[in-house]
């Protein structure tokens, strides 16, 4: 798989109905993961989304949840760039360079999903995040 830079939108609760409408304004095929589906799912929040993508025939790809719980709700950035694909060494030195002068609210490292990710602020104040899957 190629590395691939898109937009990952954050929304507080209403990322299904967000996702299922940005799927009728692009078409394509819409994954949704609930919290639920990863090991949660006597949580209040079992039934919102963690982790969408939508990909669209013209090569969109757009990426959301909801706001997982413990971190502040987004006020005035509801977005994300995200860096995923399964080079581990491209990827990884993007983390580095990225995350080098800014903040890291989560270290780059494996994930109950199984990936490796990580979550930071560059020092401009853009938030990124990267996900290094492993090839199957």
């Amino acid at each position: 798989m190629v590395s691939r830079l898109n937009p990952y939108l954050t929304f507080d609760g209403d990322a299904r109905q967000a996702m299922e409408f940005y799927q009728e304004v692009f078409g394509g095929t819409l994954d949704l993961h609930t919290y639920g589906d990863f090991g949660q799912p006597d949580a209040p929040n079992a039934g919102q989304i963690m982790h969408g993508m939508l990909e669209t025939p013209s090569g969109f790809t757009l990426m959301g949840a909801d706001n997982p719980p413990g971190m502040e709700s987004p006020q005035d950035s509801r977005y994300s760039v995200s860096l995923s694909g399964d080079d581990d060494a491209e990827l990884r030195g993007y983390w580095e360079k990225l995350s080098a002068g800014g903040s890291v609210s989560v270290p780059l490292e494996k994930q109950m999903w199984g990936d490796e990710f990580g979550m930071c602020t560059d020092r401009f104040g853009v938030p990124w995040m990267v996900n290094i899957s492993r090839p199957e």
